[in-house]
């Protein structure tokens, strides 16, 4: 498979599947959530199931000038229920990963994460970025910037193996990982350091598969060559990461939200770790990301029969 180096390429990736892949957006009275399924299912990429308020979804679908009896829409009376049925859906066979629409984080990762839903698998649930940049040249791995908030050593471990598969999808053969700190040297009194150092250890005696591990690292030193060779920095990586590894939520959330804000990337995210795929993009992003992280949903999606 070659390798996909930015978002567009993501659509031709699932346009090229045998077959649709099936979501379900649970709390689809979101605009923006329907514009991107809307996309999906126009360019012939998905077939979707609605949950939430018919009589609301059915006026958004109105909005947008859609048929509202274009899709199957499932009732529900409240978020929760909303949330719940979409899990359910996935469950029964009935779609192959969900989507939050309008809902709170919290009310959704509730149902995805509940065991009468049957989406648990006992491993590690992460969320795992991937960024379109300007001035780098190809697509760049990040997490965890949306679930995990201080993440333990052995979080961390299962946190890079998810960050791993989602590139392993994208056919990046042996993704380059890159565990940022803000020095790149072992501290004591920065545990980060020496926790970021067993990683690499880790990597290098073969627990830690399917890629190359390099840390401690700042982020100069990571992405840029030239100053890791001015500081005397010996890069593993050549400074040509493929992931980042951040060492919490506010670090990622800081730094997605620099890359989106002010440098105007371009980005998708699901959480891996589960049954299933799961778009969880933020209330406020807009359908683009949506769509591109559903996008990103169908490549990890591994059924493709």
């Amino acid at each position: 498979m070659e390798e996909i180096r930015t978002l567009r390429q993501l659509e031709e990736l699932a346009k090229n599947r045998k077959r649709k892949v099936r979501v379900v957006l649970a709390g689809a009275e979101d605009i923006r959530g329907l514009q991107a399924v809307l996309q999906a299912v126009n360019s012939g990429i998905a077939e979707c199931i609605l949950t939430g308020s018919e009589k609301v979804i059915m006026k958004c679908l109105a909005l947008l000038d859609q048929d509202p009896f274009r899709f199957e829409i499932v009732n529900a009376g409240s978020d929760e229920e909303a949330a719940e049925k979409a899990a359910l859906l996935v469950h029964e066979g009935r779609a192959d990963f969900l989507m939050k629409g309008l809902l709170d984080s919290s009310v959704f990762l509730r149902a995805v994460v509940s065991r009468k839903n049957g989406l648990r698998t006992g491993r590690t649930m992460s969320h795992v970025s991937v960024v379109e940049l300007p001035g780098y040249h190809k697509l760049l791995g990040l997490s965890d910037a949306g679930m995990i908030t201080y993440p333990t050593f052995e979080q961390k471990k299962v946190i890079l193996e998810n960050a791993v598969e989602v590139m392993h999808a994208l056919g990046v053969e042996t993704p380059g990982a890159a565990v940022l700190t803000c020095i790149e040297k072992v501290n004591e009194k920065l545990p980060v350091t020496t926790e970021a150092a067993e990683l690499q250890a880790m990597n290098e005696r073969g627990e830690i598969s399917g890629c190359i591990v390099e840390g401690p690292v700042s982020y100069d030193c990571a992405m840029d060559p030239k100053t890791a060779a001015y500081k005397g920095y010996e890069s593993r990586l050549s400074s040509d990461p493929d992931i980042l590894l951040v060492p919490d939520i506010n670090a990622g959330n800081i730094l997605i939200k620099a890359y989106t804000v002010t440098m105007h990337a371009k980005m998708a995210g699901i959480v891996v770790g589960a049954a299933c795929p799961v778009v969880m993009s933020s209330r406020g992003s807009d359908w683009q990301e949506k769509y591109y992280s559903l996008l990103l949903a169908a490549a990890a999606e591994k059924k493709d029969t």
